[in-house]
């Protein structure tokens, strides 16, 4: 299936002195893969309708030297082997720059490794958590190509641990997505979970999409867990907490970010949640974050601000944007190098929105540096295209996520040395 998300808006010429000159009728295609059907579904249409949002905004700002920045979206249907195809076509044959995406891990790393990397064009992923991330760009297998704006499971796996232990959370049975997030996520749990004095009574893998999880969930409940660790997506994820619930498992619950949302909510019951407890790759409000809750909704067409991947898509559509900008041209290794100076230190802050977009590109025209400030807050890339962050601490009350709390990125990194002593 394909969409194509089109911002359209007439564009004022920015000056030819800063970056090349492009016909006033041109186009910038930028590719994206994101899950729009499958198990990921509402991750995807968050995502893509955000990323359509920032191009609005940037479009309507000036866009670059008057060209639209132009969205051809496909749909990975949330499977590797249809993301690998769609990212092929729009790379051999669309010729775009860039791709934004996949959401999932399982849909990120084989575009990475089959197309985006092999072929040198970028590759940016607003929600793809998964270390083997970083450790493709460790070994050298990116081509520097990859960045994401959400922080690696090798250190939210410690955070989740340590916060399910101070919720009083200490004896319970894990189910998870059987894939490269899934498995990933409990190894990095587990390890901490149980140095934490922790007791796994089970660890149930499922596999996607299926009618029913009611086997799933009677597995796990072997051991008299006290609480379910469930690792999943909106939609299964829903599927099983209920099962789970009906099963007369225990209604205490530690989530993954998926299920920060009001849709998961919904589907399984505010009545069974109460006693509901998750970690996110968390956010710094910023004037960025406001803007975004307070236009998102409207222009998704429903869509809530909470939704999964919902802000930090808006943010890689910006970050992307602000780098073809400043490359000056739909060159790949040029939007690359400009990437991570679009958020670097020292430059001018710039939040979401038009009126910030515009400030931005006369500050590039100048030849300023200009450091986006987004939706989930301050973020900067290191070497492996990863950022670093805090940790949003949340639990579900009267039917709603409300943060309780943050854990640095520091403070993780502290409890990961003390536990390897």
């Amino acid at each position: 299936m394909r969409h194509m998300l089109l911002a359209t808006t007439v564009l004022t010429a920015l000056g030819a002195s800063a970056m090349p000159s492009f016909a006033a009728d041109c186009d910038i295609t930028i590719g994206m893969v994101m899950e729009l059907t499958g198990p990921a579904g509402q991750y995807g249409q968050a995502g893509a309708k955000s990323v359509e949002m920032a191009f609005r905004d940037f479009n309507e700002a000036g866009g670059v030297d008057g060209c639209n920045l132009v969205a051809d979206t496909r749909d990975s249907q949330s499977q590797g082997t249809v993301a690998v195809d769609q990212a092929t076509q729009l790379v051999n044959i669309k010729k775009v720059p860039v791709i934004i995406g996949g959401i999932i891990s399982s849909v990120s790393i084989p575009i990475l490794t089959s197309v985006t990397a092999p072929a040198g064009v970028v590759q940016v992923s607003p929600a793809s958590s998964s270390p083997t991330l970083t450790d493709l760009g460790r070994e050298g297998k990116t081509n520097g190509v990859f960045f994401r704006t959400i922080t690696s499971d090798a250190l939210q796996g410690t955070a989740a641990a340590k916060y399910a232990i101070d919720q009083g959370l200490k004896k319970l049975a894990i189910i998870h997505v059987n894939n490269d997030f899934g498995v990933n996520m409990v190894r990095e749990f587990a390890s901490a979970y149980e140095k934490l004095g922790g007791v796994i009574t089970s660890t149930t893998p499922y596999n996607e999409k299926q009618a029913s999880y009611a086997s799933e969930a009677s597995a796990a409940m072997a051991g008299e867990p006290e609480a379910l660790y469930l690792v999943s997506y909106p939609v299964d994820g829903a599927t099983i907490a209920r099962a789970w619930v009906s099963g007369g498992g225990a209604q205490k619950f530690l989530l993954n970010d998926g299920m920060n949302s009001s849709e998961f909510i919904e589907a399984v019951g505010a009545q069974y949640l109460t006693e509901a407890y998750g970690t996110s790759s968390g956010t710094s409000t910023t004037a960025s974050t406001e803007y975004f809750n307070a236009n998102y909704e409207a222009f998704s067409g429903g869509i809530k601000p909470d939704a999964p991947a919902a802000d930090r898509s808006y943010d890689a559509g910006a970050i992307v944007a602000l780098a073809v900008a400043k490359a000056g041209k739909a060159d790949s290794a040029a939007i690359k190098a400009a990437i991570p100076e679009v958020v670097a230190a020292g430059g001018e802050p710039i939040h979401a929105g038009k009126e910030e977009f515009a400030k931005a590109l006369a500050l590039i025209k100048e030849g300023k540096p200009v450091k986006y400030e987004g939706v989930i807050g301050p973020v900067s890339f290191d070497q492996y295209g990863d950022i670093t962050g805090p940790f949003r601490l949340w639990r579900i009350t009267d039917g709603a996520v409300t943060t309780v709390g943050e854990m640095s990125a520091d403070e993780v990194e502290k409890i990961k040395a003390e536990l390897a002593k």
